[in-house]
């Protein structure tokens, strides 16, 4: 073996590996005998045999050779009609062929290759020649295949790495325990939500709340029920939003958040309102909750219609100061800044 060609071994290491195999199509027993004869003592080339046109392409497509020798001239079909079912032949249409001919003729060689042949040979050639072209032929086509697997497997293995990338950039924003948008992902979406409503002078509501005397909840019945009734709740107000565009994340301890684009006050209110609905009719027991005997919550709605160069920090302090009015009010209520 070469140095050429151990180099080329390890470079496609760990790909499928190709043994050299030659299909001979020669309609001539004493042909394929003479063939056979010269390639016995190369132990790197397998030698194969079809005597029947007819059969060739099927034979080449169950075999899969690396190379095939075609005769130019047969009784029942012709050579070169041959090499172009060979060709149209999506398993056959890259391997490599050498037209067998019995003369050098210019202008049938030019139409083998014109038809679609790799290379020509006066039968029967020199037994080195036959074995250097057989091999310099099927060398070029392993490579050409292992260089083709290598690439497929690199793009599958960027896809799997993209696809791995996307999942962790999902897992990323969401918040763990209660498995929505955290506030990272809050921070983004209220970004790009307020670019877009500038650019197109559309209204962007902003909706802060949270649960009434939780740390009392927590204090009653232990952080593992806190957890859960975390997770109803977060469960609860993602389903009460009506639009794909409407968002709802977990803005802190038992904080959320929900930003609704092209959205003005009154259809903000709406929604908050049947946020706080949804979530008095979970009916989680709270004891303790200085409202009714049930889990609620305080909700605060902002609007703004966003000018240029303003900064999305200003809804959400005008939210958070909603808030403070709906639980200065007596809590489990909606409240706009007045």
């Amino acid at each position: 073996m070469s140095n050429e060609t151990k180099q080329h071994g390890e470079k496609f290491k760990g790909l499928h590996s190709y043994r050299i195999t030659v299909l001979l199509v020669d309609d001539q027993a004493m042909i394929a005998e003479a063939v056979r004869r010269c390639l016995e003592d190369a132990e790197d080339i397998d030698f194969h045999y079809c005597s029947d046109p007819t059969k060739a392409v099927k034979m080449a497509t169950e075999l899969r050779p690396t190379l095939i020798l075609q005769d130019l001239v047969m009784p029942e079909v012709d050579g070169l009609m041959m090499v172009r079912f060979f060709r149209a032949n999506p398993v056959t249409s890259q391997v490599p062929i050498i037209v067998l001919s019995t003369k050098e003729e210019p202008e049938i060689k030019s139409q083998a290759f014109a038809t679609g042949a790799n290379d020509y040979i006066v039968k029967l050639p020199d037994k080195i020649e036959l074995i250097a072209r057989i091999r310099y032929h099927s060398q070029a086509y392993i490579y050409q295949k292992q260089r083709d697997e290598a690439f497929k497997a690199l793009q599958e293995s960027q896809q799997r790495l993209a696809a791995a990338n996307k999942i962790l950039q999902e897992l990323s924003s969401l918040d763990g325990l209660t498995g929505i948008p955290n506030r990272r992902r809050f921070d983004e979406i209220l970004s790009q939500e307020w670019q877009r409503a500038m650019r197109h002078s559309s209204s962007l509501s902003l909706v802060m709340l949270d649960i009434d005397f939780f740390k009392l909840f927590n204090d009653t019945y232990g952080h593992q029920q806190g957890d859960d009734c975390l997770k109803q709740v977060a469960s609860c107000l993602e389903k009460s939003l009506a639009r794909e565009t409407d968002f709802i994340a977990r803005y802190g301890g038992e904080e959320f958040a929900a930003i609704l684009p092209e959205t003005g006050v009154k259809g903000a209110l709406k929604i908050a309102e049947t946020m706080r609905k949804n979530v008095q009719e979970l009916k989680i027991p709270h004891e303790k909750s200085k409202v009714i005997k049930y889990v609620t919550i305080s909700l605060g709605v902002a609007t703004a219609v966003p000018e240029r160069d303003s900064k999305p920090d200003s809804l959400v302090l005008t939210a958070d100061q909603s808030l403070y009015y709906a639980k200065e009010k007596g809590r489990n209520q909606v409240c706009p800044l007045s």
